[in-house]
């Protein structure tokens, strides 16, 4: 039996909850965070020494990091069309999964903190802005991706790189900034908001 630490509301906690939606995969989940059970004790260090959510254990495997419980879960299961055998295009899938948790997430972060969970260590208007504008800037770079006219990040397939830009689309869309027009990604965040487990897990009213 799996078993999921971390609360709801976390964004890298419902990457992982979508993903369980779209393999169907049943699993226990164990609220643990900010709010709920606390994650800085040594029994959840024990864990995962980082003190964040979310972990995952299935059996004697114990792993944390969202983007790789994903990908752990997707080739468990042999979907090869959320994360495919073929090399290159395995590479492509993991390129974006990683300029999502790398580039994307350092644009937002600073912005998102500062409005919309009121971080009193988060309150330089001139920070605000300089993150709100990177953060614009990534957006557009995933924008020009999906104008290529196919349905998903990387073609007519959805893969993991979908789900992982789709809860931080989300989140850009929710944060109060001053956003561009990206036609091609509001088109295909209408797509992803579709599907059963992203109405469940993304685009429902939490950023």
């Amino acid at each position: 039996m799996l078993t999921l630490y971390g609360k709801s509301p976390s964004i890298n906690v419902r990457k992982v909850l979508w993903l369980l939606d779209e393999l169907s995969l049943p699993c226990t989940q164990l609220d643990y965070g900010s709010g709920f059970a606390p994650v800085d004790t040594p029994e959840f260090r024990a864990l995962n020494p980082n003190a964040l959510v979310p972990v995952l254990r299935d059996g004697a495997l114990t792993l944390w990091e969202s983007n790789s419980i994903c990908r752990y879960l997707a080739a468990r299961e042999g979907r090869h069309d959320l994360l495919p055998a073929e090399p290159a295009r395995r590479a492509l899938v993991e390129q974006w999964m990683d300029w999502q948790a790398t580039e994307l997430n350092s644009a937002w972060r600073y912005a998102f903190m500062a409005l919309v969970r009121r971080s009193p260590a988060h309150a330089d208007p001139t920070q605000v802005a300089a993150s709100a504008a990177q953060w614009n800037r990534q957006m557009a770079i995933l924008d020009g991706q999906l104008q290529h006219g196919a349905d998903h990040v990387l073609g007519q397939d959805f893969t993991l790189a979908d789900l992982v830009l789709g809860l931080s689309t989300q989140r850009w869309l929710m944060t109060p900034i001053e956003r561009p027009v990206l036609p091609a990604v509001q088109a295909w965040h209408g797509r992803l908001c579709q599907r059963e487990g992203f109405q469940r897990f993304g685009c429902n009213g939490i950023p």
